[in-house]
């Protein structure tokens, strides 16, 4: 499988973005973009070979393509997909990604992202560079990154649940019943993914959350207490003491 490393530090910049329609007056194209990136999403059946590297295309497959590499497709016959030519500034980490893989379960958000992108393109060019860069995140994640594998499927799933109840009271059973897993089982697995106990990463999260608000908002300190999930203010008080040093009050006043 061919691949390329992408960096999706920066949003790009989108030359160009439509619906290409091909395989009406040739069966075959040759090309390159010499300093563009490619983007296609696919509704067709054709071959493309990549520098030499050949791949089948199906409907629901994506492609993407760096700068300077030459291409030949062979069509079926009338073929039409969605594209975006792009500028990829080289910024944040390198991520490998497939030049040609499924969409998979992606598909119907990839679509839409790329239709809008195309829709907004001559009117809200900035726009366009958003959906786009939201497209190639997604598809930088459609593959498992071999050497950083994720965390276990119900890690993600008890972290999201958190993130989304931090104001409620929390319990390690209400969490792992969310999660699809035993209490002792999302546990282990928390240990392992993330250094930490469930108890312990909502405290830091809570706490996390708790800084943030004191220092950015005009919130009371009662407020930002109870949408953590703290709204006693004596035991509030206590926490930030422990994990700052400091009372909420004081770490309002303080300078970033």
């Amino acid at each position: 499988m061919l691949e390329t490393e992408l960096q999706l530090g920066e949003p790009p910049v989108v030359a160009n973005a439509g619906v290409g329609v091909h395989g009406v007056v040739s069966r075959t194209d040759v090309f390159r973009l010499p300093e563009l990136w490619q983007l296609h999403l696919y509704q067709y059946d054709a071959e493309l070979d990549v520098d030499g590297t050949p791949h089948v295309i199906r409907p629901g497959r994506v492609s993407l393509i760096p700068p300077g590499v030459t291409v030949r497709y062979r069509y079926q016959g009338r073929s039409e997909h969605l594209y975006a030519h792009l500028r990829i500034v080289a910024a944040g980490p390198s991520r490998t990604v497939p030049v040609v893989q499924d969409a998979g379960p992606e598909l119907s958000v990839l679509d839409s992202l790329l239709r809008k992108a195309v829709t907004a393109l001559p009117r809200d060019p900035q726009r366009t560079r958003a959906e786009i860069w939201t497209a190639l995140w997604r598809i930088a994640h459609l593959a498992p990154t071999v050497e950083r594998p994720g965390p276990h499927p119900a890690v993600s799933t008890a972290i999201a649940y958190i993130e989304s109840h931090l104001a409620t009271p929390l319990t390690v059973p209400d969490v792992a019943r969310a999660a699809g897993v035993s209490h002792n089982h999302l546990t282990r697995l928390f240990r392992a993914a993330i250094g930490d106990t469930v108890v312990g990463y909502i405290r830091s999260r809570r706490l996390d959350r708790a800084h943030h608000l004191l220092r950015a908002s005009t919130l009371s300190i009662s407020a930002v207490a109870a949408s953590v999930g703290i709204p006693d203010l004596q035991a509030f008080n206590k926490a930030c003491r422990r994990e700052f040093g400091a009372s909420p009050r004081a770490l309002r006043g303080f300078d970033a």
